[in-house]
This record gives structure tokens, C-alpha cells and sequence, in this order.
């Protein structure tokens, strides 16, 4: 299994905290918690979920991902994803580029979406290698209705392969994943070594986010950022080599994205919520015009993975094209 015997988190990195909400709590009304939970989402956009009650099927995940890694290249070829901004299915290492540079990215994943996971063993967008199975005040109630279980979205779960270094010496950095916002809603973050992190708020510098056991981290994506018209915080992160000694191990995560139905158009819910009204009616036109996309979910979502891969490049101006709601040109 994935993250056993492996070295601990270095203590002399420096790290970003972040708050802890119980998931345990939140299912049973506390208020405190649901206070917590609220201000972590809108002012970093990063927090930890303990008592999620998912770890057997983490665990599961896991193994599952480290056999379809195992398989030969040309089995996982047969589902690879393509270049036409479907996100379902294996992506090799190198299949994607990291900055507009064409810099290529050096992790391997297969995405399972969740309509497939429903709909076992029906199939809904396609169909996976033979290690996949089924085991796969605030405006709360306007942001649940873009996400009904049964619709069609492009939420997936992704197990992630980064290999190790060679070395722990870091002449440069080598970005596995390369400065961004997620597509979606929510994203639930599962690693056992280091390499996540975040760029907080008027910050230029980046910061590791410790991974502690039991623990998942999780972070509101693009999705949620514009349909709060900007309450609800899309913050950038990357993904780089683990630091210490925990670099010369394989880096496995798993991270289950929700998003919202594909049809859902990504928009300022302001006729369906007080709140975000409010925020609107402060902002100048420029700024409103930041969070109309013109776009559904599935577009929005397929425009930026068809923007990544490498086969589709043409220049600086397609990975440019790639960016979600926080996209700084000059961070990698």
C-alpha cells in the first residue's frame, strides 16, 4: 500500500497553517464549527476535515491506483484521456504542460468519474482499466442545487503517481503541477508525503502544507468562487517534489473533485442569495464582469483541461487560455 515505512515530514520546513474542522461536528449542527468551517473557505480557501469517516475507502483508493499504475504502459494507454478536454481516464507523465513555458509535467493519474462510480457497471462516459471498480445565512442552499447527486457533472476521483528524486539536493525546483486553481466546487485532498502548497493571500512566497494522518485537506475551487461572486476563496497551490527525505519516495495522493451539473452556468447567484447580492451590487462593472464566465460547468471544466495538454499547445497564449479565477502570469 502507498505511504507505508516512508520518512516523516521534515520539522525545520516551514509550513502554512491551517484550520481543523470536524467533520463530525459540522454533520450535527455545531455552530462554532460551521462558524470555523465558513471562515476558513473564505479567507484562505484551504482547511483540514478530520473525522470524515472515508479512510477505508482512502485506503482502498490507494491500492487501487498503485495496480493501475503497475499495469503496462500500453494497457493504460488504451483509456488514456485525450486531447479534447476530457478529463476521465489515465493521463501519462508529460501529457500535460506546467507553465507557458511548455515545461512538461512529471505525474501520472487516472481520473474516475463519479457518474461511472453511480452507475456500475453501466457506463455512463467511458470505460477503465480492469483495476478500477465500483468501490471507487450564507447561500447554502442556492450552491447545493447546482450540485444534485444524479446530474451529469464532471466530478471524479484521481489517484496521482509523482516519482521520486533522485537526490535531496534542489538545485531547481522541478514543479510536478504547476500553479493553479481547481476547476470545480470542492476538492478533498488525501497524501501521505509533503509537496502540496499554497501561496496565501498577498504573499509572494510559497508555503508546504503539512499532511497529517486522518486528515484530509480540502479546498474550494472556481466553481464555488463564482457562483459566490468571490465570498468563497479559489486560491492558488502547486504541487512540487516532498521535502528532506520524504523526496526520494514515490508521492501518491488521491483527491476527490465535486463540481457542479455540467449544464449549470457559472454565474453570481445573486437573484438566489441576499449575501452575494450584496457583494455584487458594490462592484464596479469591471469586477462583475470578472465573474460572468459565459460558460457552463462542462465548458468552463473542458476549456481549461483541453488548454493543458502539451499536443495542444501553440504557445505562451494556450496556457494562458488554461487559467482558472487567480491566474498570475509571473507564478509558477
Amino acid at each position: 500500500m502507498p505511504g507505508l515505512s516512508l520518512p516523516p515530514f521534515p520539522d525545520d520546513v516551514p509550513t502554512h497553517p491551517l484550520l481543523i474542522v470536524d467533520f463530525a461536528l459540522i454533520k450535527s449542527g455545531d455552530t462554532q464549527e460551521i462558524d470555523k468551517l465558513w471562515k476558513a473557505a473564505t479567507k484562505l480557501g484551504f482547511w483540514y476535515l478530520k473525522n470524515h469517516g472515508a479512510d477505508r475507502e482512502v485506503d482502498e483508493m490507494f491500492n487501487m491506483g498503485e495496480e493501475t499504475m503497475e499495469l503496462p504502459m500500453s494497457e493504460k494507454l488504451k483509456f488514456e484521456q485525450g486531447d479534447e478536454g476530457r478529463s476521465f481516464g489515465y493521463k501519462a507523465a508529460g501529457s500535460n504542460a506546467t507553465d507557458e513555458y511548455g515545461s512538461l509535467d512529471t505525474a501520472e493519474f487516472i481520473n474516475v468519474a463519479k457518474d461511472d462510480a453511480l452507475a456500475y457497471p453501466d457506463v455512463v462516459h467511458r470505460t477503465y482499466p480492469s483495476t478500477v471498480n465500483a468501490q471507487t445565512g450564507p447561500p447554502y442552499r442556492a450552491l447545493l442545487n447546482c450540485h444534485t447527486l444524479g446530474d451529469p457533472s464532471g466530478s471524479e476521483a484521481r489517484v496521482i503517481k509523482t516519482p521520486p528524486r533522485r537526490d535531496t539536493i534542489q538545485e531547481k525546483i522541478e514543479v510536478a503541477l504547476g500553479a493553479h486553481t481547481d476547476f470545480g466546487s470542492l476538492s478533498f485532498l488525501h497524501n501521505r508525503l509533503g509537496g502540496l502548497q499554497v501561496l496565501p493571500p498577498e504573499s509572494d512566497n510559497w508555503q508546504y502544507v503539512r499532511p497529517l494522518p486522518g486528515h484530509a485537506v480540502c479546498n474550494v475551487g472556481d466553481a464555488l468562487t463564482l457562483l459566490s461572486g468571490g465570498i468563497l476563496r479559489s486560491n492558488l497551490h502547486r504541487v512540487v517534489p516532498p521535502p528532506g527525505a520524504q523526496a526520494l519516495h514515490s508521492r501518491w495522493s488521491l483527491v476527490f473533485f465535486t463540481r457542479p451539473g455540467n449544464g449549470t452556468p457559472l454565474r453570481m447567484l445573486e437573484d438566489a442569495s441576499n449575501m452575494i447580492k450584496g457583494v455584487a451590487e458594490k462592484m464596479t462593472p469591471e469586477e462583475r464582469q470578472r465573474f460572468e464566465s459565459n460558460s457552463t460547468a462542462s465548458e468552463w471544466f473542458a476549456r481549461r483541461i483541453r488548454n493543458q495538454r502539451i499536443k495542444n499547445r501553440t504557445g505562451p497564449e494556450t496556457w494562458r487560455a488554461s487559467r482558472g479565477m487567480e491566474h498570475k502570469p509571473e507564478v509558477i
